[in-house]
């Protein structure tokens, strides 16, 4: 607990981390790997022991910004915030929450790609921790096996559900059906907006963000002109 206090504390003073200080890591949209930068013992303590423990240190945000704490509309709130944050919108980190699935034979012997598109998901910007909105669209050729329509968003829902930076959501959700399907057949196209871009900083509301993945067949010419074709409306 003592390092993780110094670090937070280093970043906090302004200092670096792998060259960057934490604004620099806020606003250039950087992310360090494919994994979700997790605690060795993130999992020591309990989701009623983190809930509890983050509904205190919520209470104290909000008494910082002056906010009475003893109003019926607002003493809620941080027992509210800690149990959507632990059961809801960032329950994928948690490796137990991930969905079941189970794969089935290519009995129709279905050769060509499968494109499920649109799947809409919410998700939370790790630099600032507001929302990120958007639609993925994953397409994928079997290589003998494959899975149900459903679990294709609940694989997408399940990394959106972590502070996120897009280009990690599109990797791993792709890395991920890879391991899965057994194939490197899989593409992903995610187009989201983000709100630390639309609601401050540049406060753009009209750009958003596109982000992709083409593996085994997917990376060529063809297939991407074919993918692209299915996704217009």
């Amino acid at each position: 607990m003592k390092n993780q206090e110094s670090l937070v504390t280093s970043l906090l003073k302004g200092n670096t981390l792998n060259g960057f200080n934490h604004e620099e890591i806020g606003d250039d949209h950087l992310y360090t790997g494919i994994e979700t930068p997790m605690k060795d013992n993130a999992f020591d303590m309990s989701d009623k022991e983190k809930k509890e423990r983050i509904s205190i240190l919520f209470a104290e945000i909000m008494d910082v910004m002056g906010l009475d704490l003893t109003d019926d509309s607002l003493k809620g709130t941080p027992d509210r915030v800690a149990k959507m944050y632990i059961e809801e919108i960032f329950s994928g980190l948690n490796p137990a929450n991930k969905p079941k699935v189970a794969l089935f034979d290519n009995k129709y012997q279905y050769n060509q790609m499968l494109v499920e598109k649109n799947i809409t998901f919410y998700s939370n910007c790790e630099h600032h921790f507001v929302p990120i909105i958007g639609k993925a669209h994953v397409a994928y050729i079997s290589s003998g096996k494959v899975i149900g329509l459903s679990k294709l968003n609940r694989i997408v829902q399940y990394y959106a559900k972590r502070p996120q930076v897009q280009e990690r959501l599109t990797n791993q959700i792709a890395m991920d059906l890879q391991e899965i399907l057994d194939t490197e057949d899989v593409a992903v196209i995610i187009d989201a907006k983000h709100l630390c871009v639309s609601s401050r900083g540049i406060k753009d509301d009209t750009s958003s963000t596109v982000t992709s993945f083409y593996g085994g067949q997917f990376n060529t010419p063809q297939k991407i002109a074919e993918l692209q074709n299915y996704l217009k409306d």
